[in-house]
């Protein structure tokens, strides 16, 4: 007969394996329902979008000519893999190579870059990205399966570069056109609560709450003061 500890033990091993058994399922079917909402939105968005796109192509190409529409730029997804992000352009062609001249300008703390009045920077360049108008071709990265409609922002190499263990944790999911950072003061908050709003998206991601962020970022787009 098992001693009345061991049978305790027994007891608790067997509810956590059919709590851990539980958690990964709702985590499958969770992944399931997010990736069919992220192929529907996507193909919704560049359907219902597309005049726009093309009206922004006409501007941004009537400021510089020379210039291409469509930014790419190398960013890191999940588990570390780097894919090519897509972006209305917004600066001017080569500025790239200006950033080491601004590096000792940066507003804000931690392994990013931003600057409120980057010399960089077009006319329609200002316009889009204060309404976030840039980022909507990002809806192909989302299609292809490389980002998701809300995650975590992805970072750029050089970022990830200055990355500890603990800033790690948000590279764990698929990456987000919006999250929890977005919707919570965007530019007006540091690297580290940056991390620590993803970690918390992280620890409580499910389809409600995505649906939640969605719309506090249409909500935050109406009146965005912190994008730049």
């Amino acid at each position: 007969m098992t001693p009345p500890q061991y049978q305790d033990e027994a007891v608790i091993g067997v509810s956590d394996y059919y709590s851990a058994r539980g958690e990964r399922k709702e985590l499958s079917m969770y992944s399931i329902m997010k990736r069919t909402i992220d192929i529907t939105g996507s193909l919704f968005g560049l359907f219902l979008l597309s005049p726009l796109f093309v009206v922004i192509a006409i501007l941004i190409k009537w400021e510089d000519p020379k210039g291409s529409v469509f930014f790419y730029q190398t960013r890191i997804g999940k588990d570390e893999k780097p894919f090519r992000m897509y972006k209305f352009r917004s600066m001017l062609t080569g500025a790239e190579d200006k950033l080491k001249e601004l590096l000792d300008k940066n507003e804000i703390s931690g392994a990013m870059f931003k600057m409120k009045d980057d010399p960089r920077i077009t006319k329609i360049g200002k316009l889009i990205r204060k309404t976030s108008i840039d980022e909507l071709p990002q809806l192909l990265n989302v299609l292809r399966g490389e980002m998701s409609l809300v995650g975590p922002r992805p970072p750029l190499q050089r970022e990830v570069a200055e990355y500890t263990e603990y800033d790690k944790q948000r590279l764990s999911v698929t990456p987000g056109c919006t999250g929890l950072w977005q919707v919570s003061g965007r530019n007006n908050l540091c690297f580290k609560q940056m991390v620590e709003l993803d970690i918390t998206y992280i620890e409580k991601r499910c389809i409600w709450f995505d649906i939640k962020i969605m719309f506090r970022t249409v909500k935050a787009l109406a009146g965005s003061q912190d994008a730049f």
